[in-house]
Parts: structure tokens; sequence; C-alpha cells
């Protein structure tokens, strides 16, 4: 077969083509690149950077300060005292009701309020006097089939029935005076009255004239303000000072009473979850009526004395999560020390662990110390001028900063402290 001069140009193209093709394989085989490479070339492993370590901002360090350098910065020393804490507990008192001395009246009966001698609330009554009559349907039957036992009694010996229908009318609500009046007239009484069980006040009525009753319907409730309750709120810290039979001085200026002395009669188990206190209650006479449910007041308690470290109130630090303060070693340094603290007293605060007594704390210029304390602690240059964390005998650069990176002033026989 003849090839044509077309074919013989195709095929020469074609061979062109494959020749600039091997030799791109050729190539990339010896780059050991896509797409064909014959040789498995592992990469280069990756070095992470070194992790640089970043400084605690609540680390602290002890320090060392020369005496001249103690008098420019102002910084006092004082020892932990060991003080007598008798300071007096104040709190806020509310007078209450005495529970003890509350009565809700019910009827015993179902029935309907026919006449009401109470008509409002706050009203003062007497021990058994009458509250309200009550009309009942069952209460009336039982009266008739009472006095029919005792009209077959007459014409026999007294039965276990006039005991028992005695008994039932009790059960009902009716005295033995009334009981005794239906017996006289022969008649059964249509009202039945309820009287109150104390002297009092009507602290709340819960009926009027014509009201469906039943025996859960609560008619008045009466309280008697001869003795009632004073109610102090403690701040959780200070509910360990105070227990049942420690003294305190009520003072309530609204009422016009003098100010009296109570002692404590209960401790409540619970704390109040939404202002954190605990409550006490003192039972307080109240036979003149000036102390009323509502009065607010004070009530001071002679908490017992008790033996407290105490430092001063500058002294110490709160850095967040915990106080801390500075104590100087045999050595002379300033080293930080967390504690514990306790209640406030006026400008000393009680420390309950972390100092012995005659330990010196600094009082003044603490956070002058704390600060260089915590500079110190993040490897920057303290006051001498040298890294506390870098090599010492590496010589300075020549451009390097002659001043110090403290917060402190340098130690110079010519320094002045203006």
């Amino acid at each position: 077969m003849t090839i044509g001069p077309r074919g013989r140009s195709a095929l020469a193209g074609a061979l062109i083509t494959a020749v600039v093709f091997a030799g791109f394989l050729v190539v990339q085989d010896r780059r050991a690149s896509w797409p064909f490479a014959t040789q498995h070339v592992e990469p280069a492993p990756t070095v992470p950077p070194p992790a640089v370590a970043q400084p605690n901002a609540n680390a602290r360090t002890e320090i060392e300060l020369a005496a001249a350098q103690l008098d420019v910065l102002g910084i006092q020393l004082e020892p932990v005292r060991l003080e007598s804490l008798s300071a007096p507990l104040r709190a806020v008192a509310t007078v209450v009701a005495d529970e003890s001395r509350i009565s809700h009246v019910h009827t015993r009966v179902a029935g309907w309020i026919e006449e009401l001698f109470v008509n409002t609330t706050g009203e003062n009554v007497r021990a058994g006097e009458r509250l309200a009559a009550v009309f009942s349907q069952e209460l009336y039957s039982s009266q008739l089939e009472y006095l029919a036992a005792l009209r077959q009694a007459q014409r026999g010996p007294d039965s276990a029935v006039i005991a028992a229908g005695r008994a039932r009318l009790r059960v009902l609500g009716m005295s033995e005076a009334e009981i005794s009046r239906i017996e006289k007239s022969q008649q059964p009484r249509r009202l039945v009255m309820l009287t109150s069980p104390r002297a009092g006040v009507v602290l709340r009525r819960g009926v009027s004239v014509g009201t469906a009753v039943d025996p859960s319907t609560e008619i008045v409730t009466i309280a008697d303000f001869s003795q009632v309750w004073v109610i102090a709120e403690i701040a959780e810290a200070d509910m360990p000072r105070v227990r049942p039979g420690l003294t305190a001085t009520l003072s309530f200026p609204g009422s016009g009473r003098a100010p009296f002395v109570a002692t404590v009669d209960f401790v409540y188990p619970a704390l109040s979850e939404g202002s954190r206190t605990g409550r006490v209650r003192l039972r307080v006479p109240n036979d003149d009526g000036q102390l009323r449910p509502g009065s607010y007041g004070t009530a001071e308690f002679a908490a017992a004395p008790r033996e407290v470290l105490t430092v001063a109130r500058d002294a110490v630090i709160y850095t967040g999560d915990a106080h801390l303060v500075f104590v100087r070693a045999a050595s002379g340094a300033f080293k930080p020390r967390d504690i514990k603290i306790g209640v406030r007293i006026g400008e000393r605060i009680e420390v309950t662990t972390g100092l012995a007594p005659d330990e010196q704390v600094v009082s003044s210029g603490v956070f002058l110390i704390d600060s260089e304390s915590r500079l110190r602690a993040s490897g920057s240059t303290g006051h001498s001028g040298h890294s506390t964390t870098g090599p010492r005998d590496a010589p300075p650069r020549a451009d390097a900063n002659p001043q110090p990176a403290s917060n402190l002033p340098a130690q110079h026989p010519n320094h002045d402290n203006r």
C-alpha cells in the first residue's frame, strides 16, 4: 500500500509528538515529580517551632530589697497580732407574730353564716367572745335526736344512747353550756355560736354573712401579740458566733420603746438563698403592744470573745481566687504566702490559716512589693539590672538600655527622693 503525501505528513507529526512526550516523561522521572515518578521520596519532616512558655499572671516569687530602698518606697512592716475578738455583732431585726399564739377558727359542720360579730380585721377580741352564728341542718337534727332520747329516758333508766348523743353534740362544736341550755329548755337551738379560742387581734376574716361554710373554711384568724418574735438576719460568715442562749440588745426606734435585752431562742438551720443570711429568733414580751409585727430595728449580739490572729487590712492582697501577704523571712527576703481570712474587724482582718504570731508582714507599700514580685516571676529583669531566668555572665550588648526594667528605683548613694 502506498502512502500519500498527506499520510507521510501525519505520520511525521505523530512521531515528533511521541518523541517530545517521551522526553517530557524522562525529565519528570529524573525530577521525581508528577505524573509518573518511579522513585518514592519521603517528604522532609516538618519541625514545629519551639513552644514559648506563657508567663503566669498570678505567679509571684520572693524578692530582696536593701534597707535604703525600703525607706524610699515607704515599705512598712508590722507583726502578726494575737488579739481577743469581742467586737459586737450587729444585724437587722424584724418583729413578727409568735406562730405558737396564732389560732385559726373553723366550724365542724357544714352550714351557712347567719350572723357575724367580727366585721373588720385588726379588731381586738377576748377569749370566749362570740365570732359568728352558724346554721347547720346536721347539727339541728342531732339536737332533735338528743332531746328525743332524753324524753325517752324519763320513762326509764339512763342508757348509753344519752351519753352517745351528748358526745355527738360536743364533737359537732356545741359547748357544755349550750348543751345544758337545750336540756333545760327542751328546745333545739337553731344557730350555733363560734367563739374565740384566745384573746388577740383578728388578722384575717375569711367569710361574710350568708357564706356557705364547711370544716375546711377558715372563719377568722386570731393572733395574740402579748408576746412576739424578733427575727434577726445574720451574715453567713458570722453564723458560727451565734448560738441559743446568747443575749442581744434590741432597738426599735419607731416603736417608742427603749432598747432592751432579749435571749436567742432558736437558730434556723437553713440560709436564705437570696440574701445568703441566717436567721435567729428571740422571744420578746409585748404586753404594752408597742412592738408591732413588721417593725424594723437592729440587734446587737454580745458575742463571746475568742483569740484570733489579725493583720492590717492593707496587708492582704486578693488575687481573684486566693488571699496572700508578703512575709519578711529570716534572710531578709519578702516571700508571698497564701492565707485564709475570717471576719473583718474595722481596719483589721482575721487570719485563720497561713500565719503565726509575731511574723513580720508588709503592711504599707504592699502593692509595690507585689508588682516587683510578679515582674521577676515572669522572667523580666529585676531591680538589680539582670534577668532572673537568663545567664547572668553574658556581656551586655553595646546598644543595650542601661536602665533597669524594674518598677522599683535602683539603690544609689546620691538618690534624691523628691
